[in-house]
């Protein structure tokens, strides 16, 4: 079957591999159709990922797809035709993270397309609770419940409230996806960015907007009241954004750090002292956390669709790697689609 296979550091190309076989008790063999492209999948392609970059690795993590086969002891009802979206992280059940719950940040975590073979061909098999359908029956919908998961994991640690103030910096897919979650929750919403084609995006999702400037902590604060937000959002992992957001913050606030980078953040640490934050990071979703953006897409897909900027198929993804890497304005989601 086919396939398109990372080789080497910058060498990604189509190829054939042997298909998955038949699935083994509590596994399920799917077909993906739509896969996303992320940030991780830059990294790992340019071998940025460390010893996590092991060669050869069939790569994509964010996966719509239709169930192929059902193993035997398989118990969550699901049969081959059924659209699904993809949990692709694993726990180890063991560490202190999964012992206190925390399973997503597991100390020996596993994620398809990173640690395993990954979406980038025509079948995979999955163990079974990590395959959740969807009614949504668009594959690149689907595709889009693993990103947008990290908006709901963002929100479930903001503990945000009805009637706060939200500030979001980065109005790519995840800030996005907070944006929509926060209005749902009737909380006021401002989106800064320095791409106004996302402020547009953001804007139609409820947002009031403001463009990247140097008066953004100024005007940021005067927006929610003069104090400054309740809540902030960093989507972007940008230092001069970072700082902003830690401005912009009302004292006993809370900063929430969802953006990746491999950036050195000065900052002011008597500031967190006076203003008393609460800073916390995110990673990614919890299995029942994934659960719930898969409902979110299932009730947004139409406006989510707006998110999807370009589609390529399967023998063409090393080009829209490239593409993306090259265009990151113009490429809000760019989704590897149409695989079988």
């Amino acid at each position: 079957m086919r396939a398109v296979v990372t080789s080497g550091r910058g060498v990604m190309e189509l190829a054939d591999v042997p298909p998955p076989g038949e699935p083994g008790p509590g596994e399920v063999i799917v077909r993906p159709q739509a896969v996303g492209i992320c940030g991780s999948d830059f990294h790992y392609l340019l071998g940025e990922i460390g010893d996590q970059a092991v060669y050869p690795r069939i790569q994509g993590h964010e996966v719509g797809a239709t169930v192929e086969a059902v193993g035997p002891d398989c118990s969550r009802g699901l049969r081959a035709g059924d659209p699904v979206a993809l949990h692709p992280l694993s726990h180890c059940g063991r560490c202190y993270p999964c012992r206190i719950g925390r399973t997503n940040v597991c100390d020996n975590f596993s994620l398809i397309g990173i640690h395993t073979d990954g979406g980038f061909q025509e079948q995979l098999r999955m163990p079974e609770e990590h395959v959740f359908p969807t009614s949504d029956p668009r594959p690149a919908i689907a595709a889009l419940a693993e990103p947008l998961s990290i908006g709901v994991r963002a929100i479930t640690r903001s503990r945000l409230e009805a009637g706060e103030h939200v500030v979001i910096f980065g109005a790519g897919p995840i800030g996005q996806a907070i944006c929509l979650l926060a209005r749902e929750r009737d909380a006021q919403v401002l989106m800064i960015d320095p791409v106004a084609s996302r402020l547009e995006i953001g804007a139609g999702f409820g947002a009031e907007t403001m463009p990247w400037s140097d008066d953004v902590v100024s005007l940021s604060r005067e927006w929610s009241g003069g104090e400054g937000a309740e809540v902030v959002f960093d989507a972007t992992g940008a230092p001069d954004a970072i700082r902003a957001g830690f401005e912009t913050a009302v004292s006993a606030g809370r900063l929430v750090m969802v953006g990746m980078s491999h950036h050195d953040v000065p900052m002011r640490v008597f500031g967190f002292v006076d203003k008393e934050l609460d800073v916390l990071g995110v990673s990614c979703a919890k299995d029942e956390e994934f659960g719930e953006a898969v409902a979110f897409v299932e009730r947004n897909g139409d406006r989510l669709e707006n998110l999807i900027t370009q589609e390529f198929p399967l023998e063409r993804a090393p080009e829209a790697l490239r593409w993306a890497m090259d265009h990151p304005a113009e490429a809000m989601k760019v989704v590897i689609g149409d695989i079988n």
